[in-house]
């Protein structure tokens, strides 16, 4: 497994065990000897990984089930450990997490505006469909049918539409991915859909969220397929917004509205942990959900371990909610509830015009959940402002 990781020493505390050190200072009492918190890792972008199978598993080794196998290790990865999700190691138990969670640069609007140059697959590195050797022997031109996904970072995967039978397909289609870190690649990967014998690889390019701003916002790449130029291009455009703490540019958003793909905020809900839990030790498995409007998250659960607090845990886990206009209509309240397996202990409840209204759109509490049991959250709102 190959890609490029990116530590990140935060926060800064007075608590040993660890600290900086200067040129002039180490552990001077009068000077200003900071300590990490916390160490945070991640890979900016999801990392290449190659699979052999050996002995009895040499079965994987053809194409389709190792592609698959792929596809679920990697996934599990990019969930936990590719921007914009970082992987939270503390160095001081007492670390409060609201200090260590780093929050997104902003979000970059992506357009695959068209391919040109476009060839069909290459059908002989895999078994023809019949309807395929049907289409040899009358001689009907195989044109594809032409579609891209695109990946930002961790973010979920997008799909344009497809355009059928065109070497120069158009799409001019839009949508938004959260950055994390201005070196995260864009990647667009051109598929052939096949509903015979599955989509087939057209070609491959990338750029970075840094270089496409640096080229104006516009870049013409070439496609590659398995790393062989295949004469193929793909023009695509894009804009940065930042996150900005200003109620008034949500407001205006929902009235102006938007387009399908895109968003004109970022809702953030942080679960650092749960207090004063009731019960027998060995019967608690405490997780927090957070549920807003249709959006349902849940913390990992935790369990009894001798060392560990049940009755106060840690969860220190970040959910994020982008915002598109419509869901501005009838935002309602962030329900935030304490479970003990899949059994609801109690909740509360965050209104979206108390959190729109508060300071810097953020409201971070111990929230009386019943009990006396407490969860200590917070939920942050921003809108989002094209970049100067």
């Amino acid at each position: 497994m190959k890609g490029r990781i990116s530590v990140l020493l935060c926060p800064l505390t007075n608590v040993i065990p660890l600290a900086s050190i200067t040129s002039k200072h180490w552990f001077d009492p009068s000077a200003n000897n900071n300590q990490i918190g916390a160490a945070q890792v991640a890979f900016l972008n999801t990392p290449s990984l190659q699979l052999d199978f050996t002995d009895a598993a040499n079965i994987a080794d053809f194409s389709i089930i190792d592609s698959t196998v792929r596809k679920v290790i990697l996934g599990i990865i990019g969930g936990m450990l590719v921007l914009p999700n970082r992987f939270l190691v503390k160095m001081d138990n007492n670390l409060d997490y609201f200090k260590a969670y780093q929050p997104h640069h902003g979000l970059i609007r992506v357009t695959i505006a068209r391919a040109t140059g476009i060839a069909a697959p290459k059908h002989g590195e895999k078994k023809k469909s019949t309807i395929s050797r049907l289409m040899e022997k009358v001689k009907i031109k195989d044109v594809p049918d032409c579609y891209a996904k695109v990946q930002v970072g961790g973010e979920a995967e997008w799909k344009t539409s497809v355009v059928d039978n065109n070497t120069n397909p158009e799409w001019n289609e839009t949508h938004d991915f959260i950055v994390t870190d201005f070196e995260q690649d864009i990647s667009i990967d051109i598929q052939d859909e096949d509903t015979a014998t599955g989509d087939d690889d057209i070609g491959f390019a990338s750029t970075t969220v840094k270089d496409i701003l640096l080229q104006g916002g516009s870049q013409d790449l070439s496609l590659a397929h398995k790393g062989t130029p295949t004469g193929g291009r793909v023009l695509i455009h894009a804009k940065f917004f930042n996150f900005v703490n200003n109620a008034q540019v949500l407001s205006s958003a929902h009235a102006q509205g938007n387009q399908q793909g895109q968003y004109v905020g970022l809702a953030t809900v942080l679960i650092a942990s749960a207090h004063d839990l009731q019960g027998p030790r060995e019967e608690l498995q405490p997780s927090v959900k957070v549920t807003w409007g249709t959006q349902t998250f849940q913390t990992a659960v935790k369990t009894y371990t001798p060392g560990t607090d049940i009755y106060n845990p840690s969860f220190d886990q970040a959910f994020r909610i982008p915002l598109s206009a419509d869901m501005l209509a009838n935002p309602g309240a962030f329900k935030i509830a304490l479970l003990n397996k899949t059994t609801e202990f109690g909740s509360a409840q965050i209104g979206w015009q108390d959190v729109l209204g508060a300071e810097g759109m953020m409201v971070q509490n111990s929230f009386d959940v019943g009990n006396g049991a407490k969860i200590r959250a917070a939920v942050t709102l921003h809108g989002v402002q094209l970049a100067e």
